[in-house]
């Protein structure tokens, strides 16, 4: 019962911050599911890749349903190219230790919200 409340608790604030920010719940997913669900990065990876389809099915619906805020012309050419890259980032990701991977994550972060910080 535990694990269902906390991964309730997961996905409310991935899906919440994914729907503000456009980051798919991945930024949250992942550090919560290996720190509080114990999952180990490459687990949580791909549990938050699977979660990622459903979060982006429901927003995108809403999104079209009154305000046709997406461009779909954009959504075709990037993701056909997000697609492709992400089977070989899938294959790359299976490739790295979890330490590896945990700090790839940690420095993507870094990175962006560093950037995001000081451009905004």
């Amino acid at each position: 019962m535990k694990l269902v409340i906390t991964a309730s608790l997961i996905g409310i604030a991935a899906g919440l911050l994914g729907a503000l920010c456009g980051v798919g719940g991945g930024i949250v997913m992942v550090p919560a599911f290996v720190g509080l669900l114990g999952l180990d990065h490459k687990r949580a990876v791909a549990t938050s890749m699977a979660i990622i389809i459903i979060i982006s099915i429901v927003a995108t619906l809403n999104n079209n349903r009154t305000n046709k805020l997406i461009d779909w012309k954009i959504v075709a050419a990037v993701g056909v190219a997000s697609a492709i890259a992400a089977w070989y980032g899938s294959d790359l990701m299976r490739s790295l230790s979890n330490q590896t991977l945990t700090r790839v994550f940690g420095l993507v972060l870094v990175v962006f919200g560093a950037r995001m910080l000081w451009k905004a």
